[in-house]
């Protein structure tokens, strides 16, 4: 969940933006399927997977996924995100063009990943948890902190991974920081990509 846009009103609340910002930026220039998550996804040439972004947040990576042209189904359980994911889809869809068919591509679920995925199965599952707390005394960002605020602690992102190693098809992938520890209580990734500040642990499946 973080990494994601966020943009403060004068009331302090957070809104989902997908239509400008770092998100349209990114859309703009990011490097197509070239970026790290998309390869750590399984995107490439004329290979598409149908994807599951189990812990949405505010929906940067799934709106960076289906602007590749993947259908994605992404699963929030609080109550607070999923509304301010709901709002943004709902603006996005009514700005229409080249956003509104990115967002078609999306379909956003109220739930917990953990009951949700075995009904779902995936091609390839994202999971993106609140990342533990960092080693040196740098602030975390001002937003990412209110981020947490709200979504609190993912302290079953470990049963949320083995859920989804159980139930996806072929891929899941574990965004995490990049010199984080491995997650405690699961199976060896099969390979990593490697970023300034994010690595991908990627699991590959059957």
């Amino acid at each position: 969940m973080t990494g994601d846009v966020l943009i403060m009103t004068k009331d302090a609340e957070l809104q989902v933006d997908f239509v400008g910002g770092a998100v349209g930026h990114r859309l703009r220039f990011g490097g197509g399927r070239g970026q790290d998550l998309a390869k750590a996804m399984g995107l490439r040439k004329g290979k598409t997977p149908v994807i599951v972004d189990a812990t949405a947040g505010l929906g940067r990576d799934s709106f960076l996924l289906a602007s590749l042209g993947a259908q994605v189904t992404m699963i929030e359980r609080s109550d607070k995100m999923h509304a301010l994911l709901r709002d943004g889809m709902e603006a996005a869809a009514r700005e229409g063009g080249v956003i509104g068919e990115i967002i078609e591509r999306m379909t956003l679920l109220h739930g917990d990943a953990k009951d949700l995925l075995p009904k779902l199965a995936g091609e390839a599952v994202l999971i993106d948890p609140m990342h533990p707390p960092r080693k040196n005394s740098a602030l975390v960002k001002r937003e990412l902190r209110q981020v947490r605020e709200i979504v609190g602690t993912d302290e079953d992102a470990a049963d949320l991974l083995r859920v989804a190693l159980e139930h996806a098809r072929n891929r899941v992938v574990l965004k995490w920081p990049a010199k984080a520890d491995p997650m405690e209580g699961v199976r060896a990734c099969s390979h990593q990509i490697l970023g300034k500040s994010t690595r991908y642990d990627v699991f590959m499946l059957g």
